[in-house]
């Protein structure tokens, strides 16, 4: 299937302006290759004197003194992968705190805030953080579901001529990634460890996290394991789910869900390499449960995302909370999703405002009060 042209991208373009008029500093953090570049442009010319590529030459020969370098710009400056530079930090608060402000500045990086601890201690009260991935439903369309579930929202990916080429690009992306980009912020770690390491933790796709068990097959201690485990969450490729706590008189799950956050790269490092082997693959289900929670989450931008379990089997898959209101997403791959016993208890101990199960159908209908089975598409 060939899919080629532009993919607009208004709301997170949108996103970045909106944070520009109220904040002097904006980061914009994602994977690499998930677009950054491309948004900034859209507001510095990549060829003006106002733009800086961290990995670019002559952007830091030309940052060799970056006070005296930034203090003469005016307007808009973006700095492109501002983790390799982290000591700009300090610079950026003084010159944010200019009076008059005569520039702002657009940050992208590649690792979480987290990461970037001088960021949260030199520009606190000064910078706004935004997130960014890859592709999402709402991007590509509807009538894209399957090609996106199966590559990946990674643009060069998705955008690919053939299944084969989005594969092979999504090989050379991971093999990157452990030689070269996680290297900047874990230098002792050795990449073929590390992509052991992701290889055991596909198997764990959907599942809660258990250290003890992998790092027994890795041959490693359980903290070194929880340390790479945070090394990719801090670089956008895992999300650890956490659970929800209340007490509610049960045994509950304790342990977080670990998650691809990228579809593609999740089945790359499962072997799954078209729409077939996909269909026939065991990894199904927890593959459309992964895919459909980075939607839910991107499309309703909740103030605090957990999952639920106890460990006499009632689990909820995702809980939102919204401005204090707590709502219950389930993901079915199923033609017709059934009212279940664990939902009714979701929705009675958790205290809901509405539970919706999505699914890959096209058909929207209820279960009972406050209870709605919807398509994926329906966000």
């Amino acid at each position: 299937m060939v899919l080629s042209g532009m993919i607009l991208r208004s709301q997170i373009k949108d996103s970045v302006h909106l944070a520009l008029l109220r904040s002097r500093v904006v980061a914009l953090v994602g994977p690499r290759q998930c677009g950054k570049t491309t948004i900034a442009r859209e507001f510095v010319p990549v060829d003006s004197a106002n733009y800086f590529d961290l990995e670019d030459p002559v952007s830091l020969a030309r940052l060799e003194e970056p006070k005296t370098a930034l203090e003469a710009l005016q307007g808009l400056i973006v700095i492109d992968e501002v983790q390799r530079r982290p000591e700009l930090f300090p610079i950026l608060r003084v010159l944010a705190d200019r009076h008059p402000q005569t520039a702002q500045f657009l940050i992208l990086g590649s690792a979480s805030p987290e990461l970037l601890s001088q960021s949260s201690e030199s520009l606190a009260g000064r910078i706004e953080v935004l997130e960014m991935a890859g592709f999402s439903l709402a991007e590509v369309g509807e009538e894209q579901l399957d090609p996106l579930w199966l590559r990946g929202g990674f643009p060069l990916s998705y955008l690919a001529d053939k299944d084969f080429d989005s594969m092979v690009w999504r090989q050379q992306f991971i093999r990157s990634f452990f030689e070269r980009d996680l290297l900047q912020f874990h230098p002792g770690v050795a990449p073929a460890t590390m992509m052991r390491f992701a290889t055991m933790l596909a198997h764990y796709h959907a599942q809660t996290w258990n250290a003890s068990e992998i790092a027994s097959s890795l041959g490693v201690t359980p903290p070194t394991c929880r340390r790479y485990l945070d090394a990719l969450s801090g670089a956008f490729l895992i999300r650890q789910l956490q659970p929800w706590h209340e007490n509610l008189g049960k045994r509950q799950v304790k342990a977080p869900k670990i998650y691809f956050r990228d579809s593609g790269l999740f089945h790359s490092l499962s072997g799954i390499r078209t729409q077939a082997d996909l269909l026939t693959n065991p990894k199904l289900g927890a593959s459309w449960e992964g895919f459909a929670i980075e939607e839910v989450i991107r499309r309703e931008s909740p103030d605090e995302v957990y999952f639920w379990g106890t460990h006499n089997g009632a689990e909820l898959d995702l809980l939102l909370v919204k401005d204090g209101i707590r709502t219950g997403v389930e993901f079915k791959r199923a033609d017709a999703p059934r009212l279940t016993a664990s939902m009714k208890t979701a929705m009675q101990d958790l205290k809901l405002e509405h539970l919706t199960v999505l699914y890959p159908g096209k058909r929207a209908y209820a279960l009972a009060e406050n209870v709605e089975v919807k398509p994926i598409g329906a966000l």
